[in-house]
């Protein structure tokens, strides 16, 4: 299993060092581990149903006076208009975290990904969603894509859409509720950007 079991002197990736080729190849290394899989499948756990991903976002939401309703409505329309086509038969183990803090460049120049406590089954595009809008130009996908060992084609760039509305929409909920402010916008101002690429 490709994770950190020992304690290791390194530092953790830059945000710009995140484009870079070997985050690329170590992530689609992971993602087409069927060892790391079928580690998992014994454990145990279920493969994140996108279906069941959204009544738990309307869960979440339910109830909340706080948020923007209509921004919400907006984000909750274009995942239920598009659940279907984000059905894939393609799972994986997927980190659930890309933050560059969880990459560590080790003393002995291997890079690692550390920290999986929500690492879950499921659609590869729940991981590069996160990467690629927090640290790839766009421009630049298509090239990221190869290096991981996939074109970007249509359905590929929905669900890695769909799947950012949904992170997004959960992070500005959750931080809103703790009362981080900041968070809470920063989740927001990338709905907004949603929603005037995608009703525009």
């Amino acid at each position: 299993m490709i994770t950190a079991q020992k304690w290791l002197e390194g530092r953790v990736l830059t945000k710009d060092e995140m484009k870079e080729d070997q985050v690329a190849k170590l992530l689609s290394k992971i993602h087409h581990s069927s060892e790391i899989l079928h580690l998992f499948m014994r454990m145990g756990k279920q493969p994140l149903d996108p279906s069941k991903l959204l009544v738990r976002l309307i869960n979440q939401y339910r109830g909340n006076q706080h948020v923007d309703q209509a921004l919400i409505a907006h984000a909750l329309e274009f995942l239920h208009k598009h659940l279907d086509q984000v059905r894939t038969q393609e799972m994986v183990v997927c980190h659930s975290d890309i933050n560059h803090e969880n990459w560590l460049l080790g003393e002995d120049d291997h890079l690692y990904l550390i920290d999986w406590d929500q690492a879950v089954i499921a659609d590869p595009a729940l991981d590069l969603c996160m990467l690629l809008y927090q640290y790839v130009p766009r421009e630049k996908w298509s090239d990221w894509l190869k290096v991981y060992g996939v074109q970007l084609d249509d359905n590929l760039y929905l669900r890695i859409q769909w799947y950012m509305i949904a992170s997004a929409l959960s992070y500005y909920i959750w931080y809103l509720e703790k009362g981080n402010m900041e968070y809470s916008n920063k989740w927001k101002e990338r709905l907004m950007q949603h929603k005037m690429v995608i009703y525009s």
